[in-house]
């Protein structure tokens, strides 16, 4: 058995704004594995100031796993704890190598492209003339799931948009989510929960900075809008840190991106104590290329959730991979005639 790595520069096809700034690119690296004429492909991709593993070394800990390969899938991941994204590589990497198929890592009815999964259109930030041009666009597509990022322009202007999808669309016709990447402060937060939760919206994501533990779970406890834990959970690597935060903060949802939380493995662990806890869950991809992204969107399949999903962002690279997966109607399918090309 060998393995290799290599880095892919992805190009946003415009610049992608959130409330920690705009984007213009994103860095992955592609882990392959070969044995006995057989290769396996896996993603690992950080998200530069919030993946855990954003660190100097990072190519650095990725020569370690070529060089150690051979200890395995499952000990390769508990000695990745500290480094999620590569944690997630590895698995797709070795499930990729003992698949028939490369690229079908959990077979089923999505791969077979008789069922779809549901997801939520994304909106990104930027001038209110730009965001009511994708909201348009979205909902023409088909959309019943819009996800708003906010927190970047003027509050008002956001909460302006907001109404004017409301005004032409109403709760069981659009269902809206707002993530403000932690972008309201502690003093604001209540109030502005208080503007959002009279437009219907579904669940706010991350309203405030991550770590603030007292505070975020003093909201979660009073709030008339549904909070989503999602930067909230990356860097507890912990079985039992996990276990602590969830009982602290009692969210209603969590969100979980298998790049930046460990991967399947790392994701079925939050999954497991959110469900003891009643506490709901969705996935959403963290910007990988298509590679990474279809072996989320196939893995998310099994697990059978009702709510749309967070998978639409194959479409945001001017050199993305070409794949089977395609946007239709406001779900995302898999068009087993279309082939893969790297």
């Amino acid at each position: 058995m060998k393995a290799t790595y290599s880095k892919h520069i992805l190009q946003f096809k415009r610049p992608s704004g959130t409330s920690r700034g705009v984007m213009t690119e994103k860095e992955t690296w592609l882990l392959k594995i070969e044995e006995n004429d057989k290769i396996g492909i896996g993603e690992c991709g950080i998200l530069r100031t919030l993946s855990f593993d954003d660190r100097p070394d990072y190519e650095n800990q990725l020569q370690w796993v070529i060089e150690h390969i051979h200890l395995g899938k499952d000990n390769l991941w508990e000695a990745l704890r500290d480094w999620p994204s590569i944690q997630f590589g590895v698995e797709q990497a070795f499930l990729s190598l003992e698949s028939d198929n490369p690229f079908v890592l959990f077979p089923s009815a999505f791969v077979q492209g008789k069922q779809a999964i549901p997801i939520n259109g994304l909106i990104w930030m930027g001038e209110e003339a730009f965001m009511k041009e994708q909201i348009d666009e979205k909902l023409a597509q088909g959309f019943t799931c819009v996800k708003l990022k906010i927190g970047a322009i003027d509050f008002d202007a956001e909460i302006n948009l907001l109404k004017y999808i409301r005004q032409h669309y109403n709760v069981d016709q659009i269902e809206l989510r707002v993530d403000a990447n932690g972008g309201f402060t502690v003093a604001d937060a209540p109030r502005k929960l208080a503007q959002l939760a009279q437009l219907d919206i579904h669940s706010i994501e991350q309203p405030i900075k991550q770590h603030q533990i007292a505070e975020m779970a003093a909201l979660c406890k009073t709030t008339a809008l549904p909070i989503a834990l999602d930067e909230e959970l990356i860097g507890v690597t912990a079985y039992a840190d996990k276990v602590a935060l969830l009982q602290a903060i009692r969210p209603q949802y969590i969100i979980l991106k298998p790049s930046l939380v460990g991967g399947f493995k790392g994701s079925q662990e939050w999954i497991e104590i959110a469900e003891q806890l009643q506490i709901k869950w969705w996935i959403t991809s963290a910007l990988e290329s298509n590679i990474g992204l279809n072996a989320i969107a196939q893995w998310t399949f099994t697990l059978h959730s009702s709510l749309p999903q967070g998978l639409g962002t194959g479409a945001l690279y001017t050199n993305n991979f070409d794949s089977p997966l395609e946007v239709k109607d406001g779900k995302l399918w898999y068009d087993k005639i279309k082939g893969w090309e790297l």
